[in-house]
């Protein structure tokens, strides 16, 4: 994967966002503290919001720049939000093939393995389960990029190793890149290469993960 983000930029609540970075590896994290314009940066990638201005390039193939702004269906995009938008009236099954009617949908189920939940509705599912449902129905679609949006939130830390372990086997045998968000600097040393940190909208390190994941970060209202 190579994706640049050039100056991409528009307003948020506190501050702009500005983001500049040209990213390589195939699982890179978006390191920083609650607020500081992750998710935010998400939602540009992936076609949701548009930037004021600035330029996004993924794979020589440009999703924004001035008058260019790629619709979100047209970007190959996978994206799994912390609250996975799955429907409560479908079945696990409709809920994958959901804008992806056509497209085979067993070999991303066996990577999650959930072979065994295809006829439930969501509703009767546990949290881990409900995750594993959101990443299969962003890979059904054959997505150049997965984004996502803190993947652990509100699991329990038992589940915490097993859902790392089927974001590994995405990337390792389905060969998914992906954009991992966090504030959890244990999270990205299991799952991400390298690491861009945030702070209230703007880059303040790009590097290994081991190297810069771990670096003290100040809060949204700090400095």
């Amino acid at each position: 994967m190579k994706l640049e983000l050039d100056g991409v930029s528009f307003p948020l609540a506190h501050f702009d966002l500005d983001v500049t970075a040209r990213l390589s590896s195939i699982t890179t994290g978006i390191f920083g503290p609650s607020g500081a314009g992750k998710t935010s940066l998400l939602e540009a990638i992936a076609g949701l919001r548009r930037p004021r201005r600035g330029r996004i390039v993924l794979d020589d193939r440009v999703f924004d720049d001035g008058d260019v702004h790629v619709p979100a269906r047209h970007r190959r995009i996978g994206y799994v939000p912390q609250e996975n938008a799955l429907f409560p009236h479908m079945s696990v099954l409709r809920n994958i093939r959901y804008g992806a009617a056509d497209a085979p949908v067993y070999e991303c189920v066996r990577v999650v393995e959930i072979e065994h939940l295809l006829a439930r509705r969501v509703t009767t599912l546990s949290g881990g389960e409900q995750k594993r449902v959101a990443l299969a129905r962003a890979l059904v679609t054959a997505p150049r990029l997965l984004l996502l949006d803190e993947p652990l939130a509100g699991l329990d830390r038992a589940l915490h190793g097993r859902i790392l372990d089927y974001l590994r086997r995405i990337r390792d045998e389905l060969r998914v890149a992906m954009l991992y968000v966090t504030h959890d600097p244990e999270e990205l040393a299991g799952i991400a290469e390298e690491t861009v940190v945030l702070e209230r909208g703007r880059v303040v390190a790009v590097g290994k993960t081991a190297e810069v994941a771990g670096r003290p970060i100040i809060s949204p209202g700090g400095p």
